[in-house]
């Protein structure tokens, strides 16, 4: 069925049709446009979502449980998933939008050029049948014209009185008036067949054809709907594998949740290497109390005629070393520290340890407490967030030699460049050399010197981080037969405290805790029981110092040291004018402040400051 033969009269309402489908189609390409800019949106609400929740420190920073990386895993898919979305507002935008809003105006275009045509074919139709009814009134009118001249003739024709001339002008009249009709009549026929004719051809061919056109003009229309249809629902299908790979993605990060990798992983960043603290002896001070025959309670005997006190009772160094476990020790005040030359040997203050406390526990017991305020002081300071050092001392030795081990590789690194670039420097000098030129030989020498001396700081900062780690792994080997001991220079995690006092994640604040300012004619001389507190481990480093002076030494707990000596500083001056330090060798003891070079380290960056 065609439009042309079938609805040959119904030009208006076919053009009231066409303009209705175009209308259409651009209310679904409107459709189109609004479900794109919903994609888009979400795509990018997605992406937000996922740069909120993504990690903002750098991936060291970032922890390595199992479970964070699936959830970053799970944003690393899911950003993927909203570019996929973003890609079906695209490929709408232009596959479906573009081209429906492209192929609207061309509709609309071709709407106007097939109405136009029909417009001029029933224009022109009219005006022939205008000519027509033209033709036709003149000849009725020239037909009744002819009829009252043939009455007029035949009226004066058989009236005697008429004159002969009036009867010969109404015949002649009557003659014109009949050619005039006849004229009339012929060109009304040739108008009706002319008529005739075109409202045939318009009827038959130009409006069928005009109907045509428009009738396969819509079908387009509809064609074109359905492909863009179809184009719709592709756009979502061809993306569906790449969302199933990112849905896959997420499942596969959910199965990589791993718990007892995360386990391991938090033994590993928190191990300190300590050992867990042992039992406390019971200390028995009803020793020195006298009991009546009449008391019902039971006494301990005392120590009579040189018998030595029950092991259990005495307080060992290893003892003495053990954490508490809740609470700290209570606080008594520190003691001042004596000259250094009249500094007694380790050895004796360590004999001196047992039959003192035989002889007097409770003395005893209070000396120790006497001998700790500073270290708990400094505790204080590090609740205050203390900073840390840059030999990483407040860190356990576990985690502290994990830690120098990663600044060697990384300064090991570091240093490879340099090596490298001073051979490529050489080369190059040698180049100009031998080619001068290329190049001037001595422009290369200022770049060749920095690299040397990059060289020669990363070689130190090398020795000094592996110097740390010796230590650390000295400490730790050592560690592994023996109990942990409670000397000040343990670095213990946060909250960990000793019978004596506190331990602190920064042994260089213990020291730097404000001491009572002595006499600036003496030297550093510690308490009778100072020593007890010393460890087999050596003391951190806080810095360095160069000699200015020869020192001789020769006063005990003092140090030998020659001009432009390098040694290593364990203890700063705390106002006598006194220096503790260490040579290479790791003999210690006290040099003279004044006659010292000292390069102190105040942050984990390498930062000092020179005094």
């Amino acid at each position: 069925m065609t439009w042309g033969t079938e609805l040959w009269d119904q030009f208006e309402n076919l053009d009231k049709h066409t303009q209705w489908g175009i209308d259409f189609l651009e209310r679904y390409a409107k459709f189109v446009k609004e479900r794109l800019e919903i994609e888009q949106t979400y795509a990018k609400q997605l992406r937000n979502l996922v740069k909120k929740y993504c990690p903002k420190r750098s991936k060291d920073d970032e922890p390595r449980f199992s479970s964070c990386m699936s959830f970053y895993s799970i944003l690393n898919e899911l950003n993927d998933y909203a570019g996929q979305r973003e890609v079906v507002a695209e490929e709408m935008g232009h596959n479906v939008y573009g081209e429906l809003m492209r192929y609207s105006q061309d509709l609309k275009s071709e709407r106007k050029h097939h109405l136009q045509e029909g417009r001029k074919a029933q224009q022109y139709l009219d005006q022939c049948w205008k000519h027509m009814d033209n033709s036709k009134k003149k000849f009725e009118r020239e037909c009744k014209e002819a009829e009252k001249s043939q009455i007029s003739y035949d009226r004066l024709d058989n009236d005697i009185n008429a004159t002969k001339s009036e009867v010969e002008k109404a015949k002649s009249q009557l003659y014109l008036r009949t050619h005039s009709a006849d004229e009339s009549k012929n060109e009304y026929a040739a108008q009706l067949q002319n008529f005739n004719g075109e409202q045939w051809k318009h009827f038959n061919v130009a409006i069928p054809q005009i109907f045509k056109n428009l009738q396969d003009m819509d079908e387009r229309r509809t064609v074109k709907l359905g492909e863009t249809y179809r184009s719709f629902a592709d756009v979502e299908r061809r993306v569906v594998p790449i969302i199933s790979k990112c849905l896959e993605g997420m499942v596969t990060a959910a199965k990589a949740v791993d718990q007892r990798k995360d386990s391991a992983i938090v033994v590993e960043s928190f191990k300190s290497g300590f050992e867990p603290p042992g039992d406390f002896p019971f200390e028995d001070y009803s020793q020195n109390l006298s009991r009546t025959g009449s008391d019902n309670t039971i006494s301990t005997p005392k120590n009579e005629g040189g018998v030595k006190p029950d092991p259990k009772h005495s307080i060992s160094k290893a003892a003495k070393n053990k954490l508490w476990l809740f609470g700290k020790k209570p606080k008594s005040p520190p003691s001042s520290p004596p000259p250094a030359p009249h500094r007694p040997d380790l050895a004796t203050a360590r004999h001196c340890q047992s039959p003192k406390f035989a002889s007097d526990p409770i003395a005893f017991c209070l000396s120790e407490m006497r001998t700790v305020k500073p270290r708990i002081a400094s505790f204080r300071g590090l609740k205050r967030g203390a900073p840390s050092l840059e030999d990483f001392s407040h860190l356990p030795p576990e985690q502290r030699r994990k830690r120098l081990q990663a600044r060697i590789d990384e300064l090991s690194k570091e240093l490879q460049k340099e090596v490298d670039q001073r051979d490529a420097l050489n080369k190059m000098k040698d180049v100009y050399e031998k080619n001068p030129q290329m190049g001037d030989p001595q422009s290369l020498q200022p770049k060749i010197s920095e690299t040397m001396c990059n060289m020669e700081k990363l070689r130190s900062e090398i020795h000094k981080n592996e110097s740390w780690l010796s230590e650390v792994e000295g400490k730790v080997s050592t560690r592994g037969d023996r109990r942990p001991s409670a000397d000040v220079n343990h670095h213990t995690p946060h909250g960990r405290e000793s019978p004596e006092g506190s331990y602190t994640d920064d042994p260089s604040k213990e020291h730097r805790s404000p001491p009572h300012q002595p006499d600036p004619r003496q030297a550093h001389q510690p308490d009778e029981f100072d020593d007890e507190f010393d460890d087999d481990d050596p003391l951190p480093v806080l810095g360095h110092c160069k000699a200015l002076y020869s020192f001789d030494g020769q006063n005990e707990g003092t140090l030998l040291m020659k001009e432009d000596d390098v040694l290593y500083i364990i203890e700063e001056d705390k106002g006598d004018g006194w220096t503790r330090a260490r040579t290479q060798s790791g003999e210690e003891g006290y040099v003279p402040t004044s006659y010292v070079e000292i390069a102190m380290e105040k942050n984990s960056k390498g930062a000092v400051t020179y005094i």
